[in-house]
């Protein structure tokens, strides 16, 4: 989990005791009443969110892959019904909703463009994966560990320039590296889970959920590589169609 950005926490059930919040304190606008359009617009944050939201919706290559992607399979997303900007505790960025099959954007803890795209995309990939399997986000922690790796992997999370950006460097493996250590950060995060149990989850499916590379096709390092491989994921629907 990047600093800030949060894993499927506010999905599924609410669990009746305190200790199985699953993470839900971190969103702490899921339960309140909505808003008015009116009154939501005339905050910064909220205007601010909505409009990095559709830019990257618009243009990011990582985001118009997984739009794309969970088109095909069957989970169209839209931008009114799926994503909800809203005010977060703490410094998380982003979470899924499983209940709702919402994805939630921090509004007062995403400032930047590039940081919006991140968070988006590591959150479309739980999307993802919550439309292609049968994930259980709350009773099964491989199942969150998994979509955990595949997001550090695939959304850009660990580029060069991400981690270079928080003065980490390193040479061989250190991209599987970060994938695994932020992997087990979003776990701990929102799960009471010792550090124990959440490295445990990780390692013991971490070579398969990292050679998991759909819908990308191959591991893009940077927007370049998103790009590539959403030309890649267009041509192989047209192939497919030709059948």
């Amino acid at each position: 989990m990047e600093q800030g950005e949060a894993p499927p926490s506010a999905a599924g059930e609410k669990g009746g005791e305190e200790e199985d919040d699953f993470g839900y304190r971190l969103f702490p606008d899921r339960n309140k009443k909505p808003q008015s359009f009116l009154v939501r617009s005339l905050f910064t944050f909220h205007n601010r969110c909505q409009l990095m939201l559709r830019m990257t919706l618009d243009t990011n290559p990582y985001a118009q892959l997984l739009l794309e992607a969970m088109k095909q399979s069957g989970c169209t997303v839209f931008n009114d019904r799926h994503f909800s900007c809203e005010d977060c505790d703490g410094c998380v960025s982003g979470g899924f909703d499983s209940a709702t099959s919402q994805i939630v954007l921090c509004q007062n803890n995403i400032r930047h463009q590039s940081h919006m795209n991140r968070v988006v995309t590591h959150e479309l990939i739980h999307a993802f994966d919550h439309c292609r399997a049968h994930v259980d986000w709350f009773k099964n922690v491989k199942h969150l560990a998994c979509s955990e790796i595949r997001a550090a992997n695939l959304s850009g999370d660990c580029t060069l320039m991400n981690e270079i950006s928080r003065f980490k460097f390193g040479l061989k493996g250190h991209h599987q590296t970060c994938v695994r250590d932020r992997a087990i950060r979003s776990i701990l995060a929102v799960r009471k889970v010792s550090k124990e149990t959440a490295e445990k989850a990780v390692d013991e499916v971490f070579d398969a959920c990292f050679n998991d590379l759909e819908p990308f096709g191959r591991i893009p390092h940077s927007k370049t590589d998103a790009k590539r491989a959403y030309k890649d994921f267009q041509n192989r629907d047209r192939y497919n169609a030709n059948l």
